[in-house]
């Protein structure tokens, strides 16, 4: 399974075990690494730099032959961190990160100071050609199977389009619950895969085991887009909670989204709303279920060990 992606992060199969808000952590990157993938982990798990700081020690130390590790960087203004993540991060060292949701330029320039690869998620070509021109080391396509915030087109439609006028590494996230899946965006044009979704259902996810298995008992027919969240469109489990609350933003979210001057703050306060009510819901009991994930989970039958998981990728 030799690709431009693990050429170049020297990893023996092109997968990224994908940056899950909440989930990922280091002992699920530390089994990634062992199971020869690349795993990243986003920067926002970590309350402070201190313990972003000891994350990216403990897996340089855990860093074995065959696999490597990244962080993911929120790079628009709603992170207040980015600087002092970015910051912390080239201080300490990784093999690459990964950029979302903003412009990706200081994040490439320092990285590439400190050696570091970075990958930028887009969702069409014409931030695909923005990011390398910037010198972006490669491209995560987000397509419209992904969890969380997903694009538009579908990962054959996405895939072409950027291989074809791209010439840096596409990587495809989104739609990947098999080896099958792999196999069909590598012949889409694909140099790698990111997948996040089938991870949740892992022994060592960081969240409840009402969470992991609720990624076992749904399947791709459950997972719907809400408003509700980020006040980004989001792909969600689509528990009784959900039902109840709705979809859709209310009246007053979208007059103020509206509202030039107040958008961004309404956006920010809306964000950390957003990612509170996720927070509570994946890591503690309650009956706010808003459970994050993709279709991807269709082919998530049993909870298993993160190795189980990237064997069922890779055999």
């Amino acid at each position: 399974m030799s690709t431009k992606l693990t050429e170049l992060l020297h990893i023996k199969y092109p997968i990224i075990q994908a940056p899950m808000f909440l989930v990922s952590n280091v002992s699920m990157v530390k089994e990634a690494m062992n199971s020869g993938i690349a795993g990243c982990i986003p920067a926002l798990n970590y309350r402070t730099l201190d313990e972003l700081r000891l994350a990216a020690r403990a897996l340089k130390e855990a860093k074995v032959e065959g696999g490597s590790f990244g962080f993911n960087l929120i790079v628009n203004k709603s992170n207040i961190k980015y600087k002092g993540q970015l910051e912390v991060i080239c201080e300490e060292g990784c093999d690459f990160i990964i950029t979302s949701l903003g412009s990706p330029e200081e994040t490439i320039i320092q990285a590439h100071k400190a050696n570091i690869k970075v990958f930028c998620d887009v969702v069409d070509l014409k931030f695909a050609k923005k990011v390398e021109a910037l010198g972006a080391d490669a491209i995560i396509a987000v397509n419209n199977q992904a969890g969380g915030h997903r694009g538009d087109k579908s990962p054959e439609e996405l895939i072409k389009e950027l291989s074809t006028h791209c010439k840096i590494p596409i990587i495809s996230a989104g739609g990947v619950g098999c080896k099958q899946d792999i196999d069909k965006m590598l012949s889409y044009g694909a140099q790698g895969v990111s997948v996040g979704s089938p991870f949740i259902a892992s022994i060592e996810a960081a969240v409840t085991d009402e969470y992991k298995q609720a990624c076992v008992d749904y399947g791709a027919d459950d997972i719907v887009m809400t408003e509700r969240i980020s006040g980004t469109p989001c792909t969600v489990i689509n528990t009784p909670y959900v039902q109840k609350i709705g979809t859709k933003a209310t009246w007053l979210e979208n007059l103020l989204n509206k509202n030039k001057r107040l958008k961004k703050w309404v956006k920010m306060i809306r964000f950390t709303i957003g990612m509170n009510a996720t927070k509570h819901a994946a890591t503690k009991a309650t009956y706010k279920t808003v459970w994050v994930a993709g279709p991807s989970i269709e082919h998530t039958t049993k909870i298993l060990p993160t190795r189980d998981i990237v064997k069922r990728f890779t055999n």
